[in-house]
This record gives structure tokens, C-alpha cells and sequence, in this order.
């Protein structure tokens, strides 16, 4: 394992922090659906899921691509472990004082398998194809750019995000149509936020950089 000096440690213990703070609000908040161009509609996650992939694209700029995969992996076991904290409290009777906010908690935290499923899996997907492709363009590519590689790279990690997701979650429910149509919208906004996130990923390298050797 790599030597970090405690100023680095805890640049990296906070880009974590971020990591997995915006990953669980991407998978909590993003219920929340807003009205969009032409009739259309999009989750408020997009707003802080593109953190997430431009996070690991960060770290594994600054620290490597081994503490890359590690983020996946920490972000994998927190998504996997509020879902079945969520599944547990949705089992665990009512207190009759609290039936009040019964149909609403369900409705908010009822999550079905099918749906958690899909959500581990287009995660888990999506993030390691990320790294791998980040470092691709790097090692293998000769794309020295940031912004390019992590451009790159963002363009063939949401697609796999979008598309496994509303695969797994809703083949069969929705028409192909419709939901080739939700995968590519989706897809694309999701790009878009990302690029536009692109100084905030500069500014997060220039932090994460330690400054004495």
C-alpha cells in the first residue's frame, strides 16, 4: 500500500466523503423526478451522480488507479448495505404512534429487488469500466489531457450506467422504444453534467496534489 503523509491522508478520507455522500444521494434524492425539455423528464440525481465518476477519475489522476478501484469497491459495499438497512426497517413492525409516515416511508425506501439489483449492478458496472477506460486512454492511448481522458472515458461508463440500469429495472414494463429512448436521454445529460462539472475536477485535482514532497 502506498505511503501517505497525514496532509494526504486527509485530502483522501474527504475525497471519500464526497464520493460516497453524493453517491447515496444520487440513489435517495433521485426519486425525485423534474419536468424537462419537450415533454420529458429527468431525476435530480443527475445532478450529483456525474460527482461520483468524475470523483474516482480525480482520485485515480492523483493517487493511482489501485485507490480508484478501491472508491468502487467502498462504494459499492455502502450501496449494498443501505439497501439492505432499508429492506431490514421496511420488515420491522410499526410503532402505531408512527403510522403516520407508513405509506409515505414505503413508498420512499420500499425499493423492490429488482430495482437494488439493478442499481448494484449498472454501479458496480459502470465505476470499474470507468477506471479501466480512464487508464486506457492514459497507458494505452497516449492521451495525456485530463479533461479529454476523463471525457472519454465518462461517454462509455454512463452509457453502461443508463443502459444496465433500465435494463435490468424495467425490460419487460416499458416498451423498447420508450425505454431506448430513456436510456439515451438519460445518457446524454448525464454526459453533459459531467463536462460541465469538468473545473470542479481540475480544482479537485489541484487539492487532492500534495504540495511538499
Amino acid at each position: 500500500m502506498m505511503n501517505l503523509s497525514e496532509r494526504a491522508f486527509k485530502k483522501l478520507f474527504i475525497a471519500l466523503v464526497l464520493y460516497l455522500t453524493s453517491l447515496l444521494a444520487a440513489n435517495t434524492l433521485g426519486l425525485k423526478m423534474m419536468p424537462f425539455l419537450f415533454g420529458s423528464h429527468l431525476s435530480v440525481a443527475v445532478f450529483s451522480f456525474p460527482i461520483v465518476f468524475l470523483m474516482t477519475d480525480v482520485v485515480g489522476e492523483v493517487y493511482g488507479r489501485r485507490v480508484a478501484k478501491l472508491f468502487v469497491l467502498a462504494g459499492f459495499i455502502s450501496t449494498a448495505l443501505f439497501i439492505a438497512y432499508s429492506f431490514l426497517s421496511l420488515a420491522l413492525p410499526w410503532s402505531p404512534d408512527g403510522n403516520w409516515l407508513k405509506e409515505g416511508y414505503a413508498q420512499v425506501f420500499g425499493t423492490s429487488v429488482r430495482l437494488a439489483v439493478a442499481s448494484l449492478a449498472a454501479f458496480l458496472i459502470a465505476e470499474y469500466q470507468d477506471v479501466l477506460s480512464f487508464f486506457f486512454f492514459k497507458e494505452k492511448m497516449g492521451i495525456k489531457v485530463f479533461w479529454l481522458r476523463s471525457l472519454l472515458s465518462n461517454l462509455w461508463s454512463q452509457f453502461f450506467d443508463s443502459a444496465v440500469f433500465m435494463i435490468i429495472a424495467f425490460a419487460g414494463i416499458y416498451p423498447t422504444k420508450t425505454l431506448i429512448s430513456i436510456i439515451v436521454s438519460w445518457w446524454l445529460f448525464k454526459v453533459l453534467m459531467g463536462a460541465l462539472y469538468t473545473p470542479l475536477s481540475y480544482l479537485g485535482i489541484y487539492l487532492l496534489k500534495e504540495k511538499t514532497e
